[in-house]
Formats: structure tokens, C-alpha cells, sequence
């Protein structure tokens, strides 16, 4: 499956915008952090099943075909990534710890920043690594 690296560039920036709002909120209106950081996750686990909310935006509104696609197993890793932080920052503040809740929405914060700003998708890069460092199983055929 192939990704248009335009919308997963969408799809950051709307998260980066999303999370930041988690993190102002959960110090002025602490009931709203946990709700905004629930449909955050629930946009992350869509987005590993290939259902990303922001991508459909996206494809609602931007006609034009992309130049180029990537490989969609790398972005897809990164939404696994960004839920584990989600779901770990939501147990966070529904548990009252507070600082397990403001680390990982951090974390998650500034690898969507870095994907915005700068198109580079830590996630992706990650699953990259994980891959060189631990390649498939060679099936080896008996002669």
C-alpha cells in the first residue's frame, strides 16, 4: 500500500495542533486535556488501520494526485507509535499522574511537530532502524 506524503504531513500538523491544545488545556481546563487526548488516540488507531480521519480530510479537499507516494508501513508504525503515547498520556491524567500525562503527550507532541515543521517522521525512522536491525526470516528452500 502506498501513502501520498502530502496528507501524512497534513495529518501532523493537525495533531501537532490537536496535542499543544492537550497540553494548554490540561493546565487551564483539566477535564478537556483527557477528552482531547482520547480522540487524539482514537485518530492514531484509525490511522494503523488505514482509516486516518485527517487523511480523509485531506483527500476531501485536495484533488490533485501526489507527485510521488511512499511505502504506507512506515507512517503506519508512526500511528502505533503515537497511540502507545496517547493511550499512556490519557492513563496518565485519568489516573491523576500528572507527570506521566504531560511526558508522553509531549513526546507524542514533538514528533508530530517534527513531521509538520520539518517532514521527518521519527516513527517512521524508527520502524526504518527496526527493520535494518532485525530483517525477515530468510526462507531457506531444501534442494
Amino acid at each position: 500500500m502506498r501513502a501520498d506524503p502530502r496528507a501524512l504531513r497534513f495529518s501532523a500538523i493537525i495533531t501537532t495542533v490537536v496535542l499543544a491544545l492537550v497540553l494548554v488545556t490540561g493546565s487551564v481546563w483539566p477535564s478537556a486535556a483527557p477528552v482531547l487526548l482520547a480522540a487524539q488516540a482514537l485518530v492514531f488507531a484509525l490511522g494503523v488501520a488505514h482509516r486516518s480521519p485527517y487523511g480523509m480530510l485531506y483527500k476531501a479537499f485536495v484533488k490533485s494526485a501526489p507527485k510521488e507516494t511512499e511505502d504506507a508501513r512506515p507512517p503506519r508504525f508512526a500511528q502505533g507509535v503515537g497511540l502507545v503515547f496517547a493511550v499512556a498520556g490519557l492513563v496518565g491524567y485519568l489516573a491523576g499522574i500528572t507527570p506521566l500525562a504531560l511526558v508522553a503527550t509531549a513526546a507524542a507532541l514533538l514528533a508530530a511537530f517534527l513531521n509538520a515543521a520539518f517532514g521527518f517522521c521519527l516513527g517512521c525512522e524508527t520502524y526504518l532502524l527496526i527493520r535494518r536491525l532485525l530483517p525477515a526470516a530468510k526462507l531457506e528452500v531444501p534442494e
